[in-house]
């Protein structure tokens, strides 16, 4: 019998720059098997559920990308050769700091029209020139790869193309699954070629989005550590889904894979009530600001256990 998740795939065509994707991920993640340096997968933002095929409309799941762009610059700071996952217009790492007008009032333009010569204002030079250095340091070493995706189907495609080249880095690959990705999909042969008519009110039927965590951890990477993340509004359910979730995808015969879960009951963008679960492990919770601190504790957190376990 025929999975869900297997399903899923044989009904979905892959889009078309996976091949030139997985030619990248080969590369990318044979270098740094080949010099022994560990790598994690980053994946970032929220993805699309298509309503037409011919898209004008559309369902998303809302993120900023804010904890995965974030994320990704402080597992480079780690040592870690990252590769960023993102939906198309979320927040990347480095370029985040800059984002929209505020990028422009940091910059300066002479007056000279023949000649002009663009500046960064003396108040911003330390923190422009620290972020590029640590952009340029990174694509110096090769240690960033960044591939996007919008639709929910190009997320999935991805996301098994990256764990496909992961796969050869055994225990040494992480992957820290930070995407917001749809619950609910419609399927590609139930929807509408052209623009859906609005001369009255639609009927959508949704489908529920195959479990990709199963074959992730027991097929496609079984050895990597894998770090995954829930949000719920209800803060009563939240930790039973949780621990329900862990529990499902954690094999105990296996060496090993789901490892931690970080869980948060807001969709706030600024503060979560976050909660750390581990596989058998009491539950750990506080409320936290996405800082500094709290991502350096919450890398060591990460760091420390991974280290531990291999």
């Amino acid at each position: 019998m025929v999975s869900a998740w297997e399903d899923f795939y044989a009904k979905h065509p892959p889009p078309q720059d996976l091949a030139q994707n997985e030619s990248a991920l080969k590369k990318f993640t044979k270098k740094h098997l080949e010099e022994g340096v560990k790598v994690v997968l980053v994946t970032s933002g929220g993805t699309t559920i298509p309503l037409e095929h011919n898209t004008v409309r559309f369902v998303d799941n809302f993120s900023a990308g804010t904890r995965g762009s974030l994320s990704a610059e402080y597992f480079l700071e780690h040592g870690y050769a990252v590769i960023f996952m993102y939906r198309i217009k979320s927040l990347e790492p480095f370029s985040r700091h800059f984002v929209g007008q505020k990028f422009l009032d940091m910059l300066q333009i002479s007056e000279d029209d023949e000649n002009p010569v663009i500046t960064v204002l003396p108040e911003h030079t330390e923190k422009v020139a620290t972020v590029l250095q640590k952009y340029k340091e990174a694509l110096n070493q090769k240690k960033l790869l960044q591939l996007s995706f919008t639709t929910l189907s190009e997320y999935l495609w991805l996301l098994r193309s990256a764990c496909q080249a992961l796969a050869p880095l055994g225990n040494k690959a992480i992957l820290y699954l930070a995407a917001a990705v749809s619950d609910f999909y419609i399927p590609s042969n139930e929807m509408s070629v052209h623009k859906i008519s609005s001369s009255g009110p639609p009927t959508i039927q949704l489908q529920l989005v195959p479990k990709i965590l199963v074959p992730l951890v027991s097929l496609w990477v079984p050895q990597a550590f894998v770090v995954s993340f829930k949000l719920e509004t209800d803060e009563t359910v939240l930790i039973s889904k949780a621990r329900t979730a862990l529990n499902k995808y954690h094999h105990n015969t296996k060496r090993y894979s789901h490892k931690m879960m970080f869980v948060n009951d807001s969709a706030h963008l600024q503060k979560w009530t976050d909660i750390l679960l581990l596989p058998k492990q009491p539950i750990n919770s506080h409320n936290v600001n996405l800082t500094r601190n709290f991502l350096t504790s919450f890398f060591r957190l990460v760091i420390v256990n991974f280290m531990i376990i291999y």
